[in-house]
């Protein structure tokens, strides 16, 4: 079975920074794409950042272009979401997600992981 557990969460100060972990067991990296979503009370889920395995291409969310950056250790099975300079409209749960790539599909990211696998979620509060 395939199992995304995320971590690191927390409450912060605006400014301040955080980095996620997402543990993935049971999955197979080779074409397949990662991410990380948010959603906030009363609002719809977004994506926030993807990447690609295997290739150099990430996908950022205009809101988080220079502040957040994703990354993945293989070795660790482990994917990161580095969060600095947060907002307070940054406050969300945030959920990594890994889904099988379609290049077909390359610009339209987001899509691939209707039908992924997902975690369970970590809560990220800024003040």
């Amino acid at each position: 079975d395939v199992q995304l557990v995320e971590s690191g969460g927390g409450s912060v100060q605006s400014g301040g920074s955080l980095r996620l972990s997402c543990s993935v067991s049971g999955w197979t990296y080779f074409g397949s794409c990662m991410a990380w979503f948010r959603q906030a009370p009363g609002k719809e889920r977004e994506g926030v950042a993807s990447k690609v395995d295997g290739k150099s291409w990430t996908y950022y969310a205009d809101s988080v272009k220079g502040r957040f950056t994703i990354s993945q250790d293989n070795a660790k099975n482990t994917l990161y979401l580095q969060l600095t300079s947060l907002r307070p409209e940054d406050t969300a749960m945030y959920y990594c997600a890994a889904a099988d790539f379609n290049p077909d599909s390359w610009n339209r990211i987001w899509g691939h992981f209707d039908s992924g696998y997902w975690g369970h979620g970590t809560q990220v509060t800024v003040s």
